[in-house]
């Protein structure tokens, strides 16, 4: 599949991305790094909020792209440079992160609380409504909890450029912030899919775009929270249905690369990554 992002000069290019520099940035990576992509989310209450926090001097922090809930993407940092987004960080043998690995942020509030009115609320104290809050438990904790949920488009161009990062940089590992710091860190949270993301990105298969995962038609489920039908195979089309929910049956009746036509009460196209 023709990818809607390319790399030039070790920056991306696409119609949402935009190139803000940060100053808070080490030297060059060394030849054959970066090898690993960190996952995160901001924590924070707006994608612009976010981008001028990492752009901050003061700050001490960075990483190498935020995206945002429409899928609008600044990069901070070149990818050949090191970026200071993983902190005290441990994996695989290795410690220190920063300087071995690519950092997405993710324009996301992170856990969120509910009070006694039954409100979901993020730690800077923003109310959410329901069909934001995702339920799940972290796999580094045993209680199911509250999170902020994640766009479909957030979710589709963290997979796309993910995949651009691996075709260009040789990727070999894909992690999330609550891997390689679980002691500090809970991003990017159970309301990413994370290990898809890791799948996709790792699975020859899925990167030579052969979407094995869907080969068979017929019955399929929902497994986001809220999944978008569109008119046509591409984010583009215009919604012509209530969005799907998690668990609901669906009938798979034409597949695109990335894209499939399904039908319930009514028919129409889905992404690929949110039916199985």
């Amino acid at each position: 599949m023709q990818s809607i992002y390319t790399i030039d000069g070790h920056k991306l290019l696409g119609d949402k991305v935009e190139f803000n520099p940060s100053p808070n940035h080490s030297g060059k990576f060394p030849t054959g790094l970066p090898d690993v992509i960190v996952i995160h989310f901001t924590a924070g209450s707006s994608f612009a909020s976010s981008v001028a926090h990492l752009c901050n001097e003061n700050a001490k922090a960075s990483a190498h792209i935020v995206i945002g809930r429409e899928g609008q993407v600044s990069q901070l940092v070149p990818f050949d440079t090191v970026a200071w987004h993983a902190g005290k960080s441990h994996w695989q043998g290795r410690s220190g992160l920063n300087q071995y690995s690519i950092g997405i942020e993710l324009d996301n509030a992170g856990e969120l609380s509910r009070n006694n009115e039954g409100q979901y609320l993020s730690w800077f104290n923003r109310t959410y409504p329901s069909d934001q809050v995702f339920t799940g438990t972290h796999r580094n904790k045993t209680a199911s909890s509250f999170w902020h949920a994640y766009t479909e488009k957030q979710i589709a161009a963290t997979f796309e450029i993910c995949q651009l990062l691996s075709r260009v940089y040789q990727i070999t590992e894909v992690v999330g912030h609550e891997e390689i710091a679980p002691q500090r860190k809970n991003d990017p949270g159970p309301a990413f899919p994370l290990d898809r993301l890791r799948s996709s990105v790792l699975d020859e298969r899925a990167m030579n775009g052969s979407d094995e995962t869907l080969q068979e038609f017929g019955d399929k489920q929902v497994i986001a929270s809220s999944l978008n039908v569109r008119s046509g195979p591409g984010q583009d089309f215009v919604a012509v249905a209530k969005p799907l929910v998690k668990g609901q049956k669906v009938k798979l009746l034409e597949k695109q690369i990335g894209w499939s036509k399904v039908e319930f009460t009514a028919t129409g196209w889905v992404n690929n990554r949110f039916i199985e």
